[in-house]
């Protein structure tokens, strides 16, 4: 499905200004659909040559409108169980969004609509910017197949839609300049609060007042100073946060979160102003108690991994001089040998712990590793072999049960590489790539390690090889990794190493 700036771009003149108001509507637009318990489109005008004089203001008749964005409320049945976005309409084909573009006011005129079997109510709403000019028209349906006489809660939320769609006729919602709205900021259902002039609620929702009796209010919650009384609530023994009132009062459009006997309330302010005066404040409020302990428990769990790992890495490093020291001792050329290799190896995975313990998650940017790993392998090699290793290609973001072992196996061929190649102006290239697998269509890292050296000997078998780091590299490719490993010849001498690993999703 198209996007709304795909087709704001594609079917209208708009602005990239005008498109991003438009973005900044429609990402908080949920809370007039729920408030009006209604489904909500926006009609964007069609480029058209027609103008006329509204008022003293020059104003083009669109040839038609364009459907670029939808929202269903959650508070009631919607209308339109198909999507419409995309949809084209010529002018006159909706009488009431031509007329609400022509006359910029909100149209309610006309009695239900039965054509669908459904008695549903229309109206529109036209888009102003804050700027002053026009950029669209909202049309609100809504389904009148369940009316019933209103409760006092509905009737409050129909005065607040009405409030609310007025601002948005006079450019003054969204509000200009505010942070983006948060993806988890209270809905309209989870609590409202309908504050006057004054910052006095005039009307409370059950769950609005369930959340404040947890922060502990033990008083009508209808007709105190929200602000003042939800400062006291929270700090009873401190100076009051100024800033809390302001949020609470419904004087800024802002979120805050207070906190009261173990029980943290997330409230939003979104003050009505409406004719050029503020004439009081809707605030939405939502528990977050649990939410707000089990993100703690995360941030602790991850931060005692991160110290795991930093500590297995030093764990690690502290055998791996203790190796080196052992090495150093030896005067047996095959066991000072066996222990530097071990030493490499121990090494790899440090480097794996290392990084880990820096990243807020168990995944790691791989390529830092390889290239702390290449560097390793050509700072322990022989001054005059001439190594050049370097690295092609992109590993990406990698899970550290691939990392470790991964890791270790591009140590290993490293280290044989070197070993076996050629004394003099030996290079070492690591290549990766991602490729998706045909058959499973899953995605595959293959990585190639390839050398200029000596090649391999004339009756090399991988599966009848008797070196340890080739079958320490079998191990890790077949058996943890699940991959394949090849070992060929290369063409003008050297060897090409190959690596397919299977990824997982992402």
């Amino acid at each position: 499905m198209p996007t709304l700036s795909d087709l704001a771009v594609r079917h209208t003149k708009l602005s990239e200004a005008d498109i991003e108001w438009l973005h900044t509507l429609v990402s908080d637009w949920q809370l007039l659909a729920d408030l009006s318990f209604a489904d909500l489109i926006l009609w964007a005008p069609l480029p058209g040559t027609q103008r006329r004089t509204v008022g003293g203001e020059s104003v083009d008749e669109p040839e038609g409108w364009v459907a670029i964005a939808q929202m269903r409320p959650t508070t009631g049945p919607t209308v339109y169980h198909d999507d419409i976005v995309g949809s084209m309409v010529h002018r006159g084909q909706r009488e009431l969004i031509d007329t609400a573009w022509s006359e910029r006011r909100i149209c309610r005129e006309g009695d239900p609509d039965w054509s669908t079997g459904v008695p549903v109510r229309e109206e529109t709403i036209p888009v102003r910017h804050a700027e002053g000019h026009f950029l669209g028209v909202i049309q609100r349906s809504t389904n009148l197949s369940s009316a019933r006489t209103p409760s006092r809660l509905e009737l409050t939320y129909l005065q607040s839609a009405s409030d609310l769609a007025q601002m948005v006729a006079e450019g003054r919602f969204p509000f200009s300049g505010e942070p983006p709205i948060l993806v988890r900021s209270p809905r309209v259902g989870d609590g409202l609060l309908r504050l006057d002039r004054a910052g006095r609620v005039t009307y409370a929702s059950p769950n609005a007042l369930s959340a404040y009796r947890r922060l502990g209010l033990h008083a009508d919650l209808v007709g105190a100073e929200l602000g003042r009384l939800t400062a006291t609530l929270c700090y009873s023994d401190e100076p009051i946060n100024e800033d809390l009132m302001i949020v609470a009062s419904g004087r800024a459009a802002k979120e805050t979160e207070v906190e009261s006997g173990g029980t943290i309330v997330q409230l939003r302010a979104i003050p009505l102003i409406v004719g050029g005066g503020r004439i009081g404040a809707l605030v939405l409020l939502r528990d977050v108690t649990e939410l707000r302990r089990r993100e703690r428990e995360l941030m602790t769990k991850d931060a005692t991994i991160r110290e795991i790992h930093h500590r297995v890495k030093n764990n690690l490093q502290t055998v791996a001089a203790l190796l080196r020291l052992q090495a150093r001792r030896l005067r047996v050329p095959e066991g000072r040998e066996a222990l530097e290799e071990a030493v490499r190896r121990v090494g790899s995975i440090a480097i794996v712990h290392e990084t880990l313990s820096h990243a807020p998650e168990e995944f790691v940017d791989f390529d830092d590793i390889a290239d702390r790993v290449i560097a390793m392998a050509g700072e322990v090699s022989a001054p005059e072999a001439g190594v050049t290793p370097r690295r092609t290609g992109t590993f990406g973001i990698m899970p550290s049960l691939i990392a470790t072992p991964l890791a270790m196996a591009l140590t290993e061929l490293l280290q044989n590489a070197l070993q076996h190649g050629r004394p003099k102006r030996l290079e070492v290239v690591v290549d990766a790539q991602h490729f998706e697998h045909r058959p499973d269509r899953r995605e595959r890292l293959t990585v190639i390690v390839r050398d200029d050296g000596r090649g391999l000997p004339e009756d090399f078998d991988l599966d009848n090889s008797t070196s340890l780091g080739l079958q320490i590299v079998r191990t890790l490719v077949e058996g943890e990794l699940s991959g394949k490993l090849s070992i060929e010849p290369r063409d003008g001498g050297g060897t090409e190493v190959t690596l397919s690993i299977p990824l997982p999703a992402a």
